[in-house]
């Protein structure tokens, strides 16, 4: 019966680290006073860093509010993004706060808290632009987009010209001197753009119907840390906390 043996210690092994590997333990958490998140700080306005060197953003000052509620300072760890979610999996840090899509693939090896940050793929055009009022309109014009984005093919499927660009700030920019008709980006991308230049001659001319969401992310295996941050991000929404800093980052609410 050694084999048996055998197989039921490798059992318990096997146990004993998935166990281990299952995510923060809410209690430790709070028993450290700490909850560790990564984030990017150079993705503006979601977390980035201040004329001051500080980091600052709307994510930054949610997961702050979100500390506060659990009762444990927030300590920042920043990476770049093609790494930010692997640092997880390394337990470097607890959460991932930093815009991260709810996705099928992504939910397949980690855990996501409630959405709180919904956004939608709008047509952005110039102000005074008559021509073009619907997607489908984009046929045989000029569209500024970052060729390998979702926001391209999406241009490119309804029958855009498309002008290359390295992101939101030159499509805009392309728009705005003539050089393209539209650009198809990120509701949250323009409403921070009109945020800081209001008179900006822009203007959202459709937007799709669904929006994609976005939430903490953290390691499988630990529900009771996701619904205590699922409670965090309740208590901020019903105090009024999370309208105050949406208001300050794009305006508005913009959680759904």
């Amino acid at each position: 019966m050694k084999w048996l043996k055998s197989l039921l210690i490798a059992g318990t092994l096997q146990v004993a680290v998935t166990t281990g590997h299952a995510g923060a333990n809410l209690d430790q958490i709070k028993q450290a006073g700490v909850l560790k998140v990564g984030t990017e700080g150079t993705y503006a306005p979601f977390t980035y860093h201040d004329e001051s060197n500080a980091l600052v953003g709307f994510d930054v000052e949610i997961a702050k509010a979100i500390g506060e509620k659990l009762g444990v300072k927030v300590e920042f760890l920043e990476g770049k993004w093609d790494g930010l979610i692997a640092g997880l999996d390394a337990n470097r840090y607890e959460a991932v706060i930093n815009e991260v899509g709810i996705t099928d693939a992504r939910k397949a090896k980690y855990d996501f808290s409630d959405p709180y940050i919904a956004s939608k793929a709008v047509l952005i055009v110039r102000g005074d632009n008559t021509d073009i009022k619907t997607f489908t309109d984009l046929k045989g014009k000029k569209s500024a987009q970052s060729l390998t984005s979702n926001f391209g093919k999406l241009a490119e499927k309804n029958g855009a010209e498309l002008v290359g660009t390295d992101g939101f700030d030159q499509s805009i920019q392309l728009l705005l001197t003539g050089r393209a008709d539209a650009t198809i980006n990120d509701s949250l991308s323009f409403l921070d753009f009109k945020k800081h230049k209001p008179d900006a001659n822009v203007k959202i001319a459709a937007q799709e119907e669904n929006a994609d969401y976005s939430g903490v992310i953290v390691r499988k295996g630990d529900p009771e840390l996701v619904a205590a941050i699922n409670k965090a991000l309740a208590d901020i929404k019903a105090d009024g906390t999370y309208k105050k800093i949406a208001d300050k980052y794009f305006g508005q609410d913009v959680s759904q």
